[in-house]
């Protein structure tokens, strides 16, 4: 059977949320895959004006995605950066921070959880069903003390996540991306990338890794790891001499903020399972065609899912995991510049324009 089951799982996980700004709807759907690694997290209201979205591909396992989808949003919020109001600072240092956190015996103690392992050490099943909606939710303080324990010396998993976060505040969208997983807004009927996908022939990721020790075959990190950006993978983030957003693979984001404007209708974030069977324009065309006859959101999402599986595995593309996010802006935007003054990030998607991207390169 190898990755892929003998028939698709198709069966999908979709929910609907709103408040006075926005709605959103999302799904997530198995497919071929003989596991789920994708994950997500959407809150409309994360604290008084601030919404968050994110998208998390994991490959190697599940574990990694899960992690991000519980913790990633809670070091945002406690980030003295997100307290000063910088949420683009305070979200880069929530992606690095999560690669800190899954080291030692507490980040073995919760990646174990995650991943419905039972404890060796307690004889404790502690695999219990989770949602990021327990009570390890939003506002639980935890300076995530040290652990003594048997794996107080565990690195970090193997096994990585993509991560594609969008968080928004009043007229202003900030996205946070590492990987391949991608942030798309719709303004016009027009497709603008808010993200990068970072793939190691990208010569800025090139230059990174060969700089760090690694090399690129076949289009993959050392042969293997076909991101440049990742959280977790730690096997390539073992150079002490080098700082965590220089390393090989990096889980040290993009950070690109946008005004919104009158014209943006909707933003979707989507792991590759979606963008390797259909473009930006592709997506955000079927969005609109799915809008004149469907009012919720995750329904949408649904059609999307199943127009991108795959009737068999034979070529490859529709096999993937799928998740998806459709936010859609209730209100204009009112912006103090038109559309076509606004960061070139607004370029169109199809255009090939490099998105302006706020760089954490040093």
């Amino acid at each position: 059977m190898g990755i892929y089951l003998s028939t698709p799982k198709t069966e999908k996980f979709s929910e609907d949320g709103e408040n006075d700004r926005l709605r959103y709807g999302l799904s997530s759907m198995q497919g071929w895959r003989a596991s789920m690694e994708d994950a997500h997290a959407a809150y409309t209201d994360l604290d008084k004006s601030t919404s968050f979205f994110g998208v998390y591909d994991g490959h190697g396992g599940k574990v990694v995605a899960k992690f991000c989808a519980k913790f990633l949003h809670q070091q945002m919020l406690k980030n003295e950066a997100y307290l000063a109001g910088d949420i683009g600072t305070s979200l880069q240092q929530a992606f690095l921070r999560m690669d800190e956190m899954m080291r030692g015996q507490r980040g073995w103690r919760e990646l174990s959880i995650l991943g419905d392992k039972i404890n060796k050490f307690s004889g404790m099943i502690e695999g219990l069903i989770w949602s990021p909606r327990s009570s390890n939710g939003i506002n639980r303080v935890d300076d995530w003390a040290f652990e003594e324990g048997p794996h107080s010396d565990f690195a970090g998993p193997t096994s990585g996540s993509t991560a594609c976060v969008a968080v928004i505040r009043n007229n202003q969208v900030v996205v946070a991306n590492a990987g391949d997983s991608r942030c798309v807004i719709s303004r016009k009927g027009q497709a603008y990338n808010l993200s990068r996908d970072h793939k190691p022939d990208l010569e800025i990721e090139k230059e990174r890794i060969l700089k760090a020790g690694g090399f690129i075959h076949a289009g993959r990190v050392n042969g293997s790891l076909n991101l440049a950006r990742a959280i977790g993978d730690m096997e390539f983030k073992q150079n002490k001499f080098l700082p965590a957003e220089k390393q090989v693979v990096t889980a040290n984001p993009d950070i690109n903020t946008v005004e919104l404007c009158d014209e943006d209708e909707f933003m979707v974030l989507a792991c590759d399972g979606i963008w390797d069977c259909l473009s930006s324009q592709q997506l955000v065309d079927l969005v609109h065609e799915q809008l004149c006859s469907e009012t919720r959101l995750s329904t949408v999402c649904e059609r999307v899912l199943d127009r991108c599986l795959a009737p068999s595995t034979a070529g490859g593309e529709g096999c993937d995991n799928m998740t998806m996010i459709l936010v859609q802006f209730k209100k204009p935007a009112q912006s103090s510049a038109p559309a076509e003054e606004q960061s070139s990030s607004n370029e169109p998607a199809e255009s090939h324009v490099e998105p302006k991207v706020e760089r954490n390169e040093v």
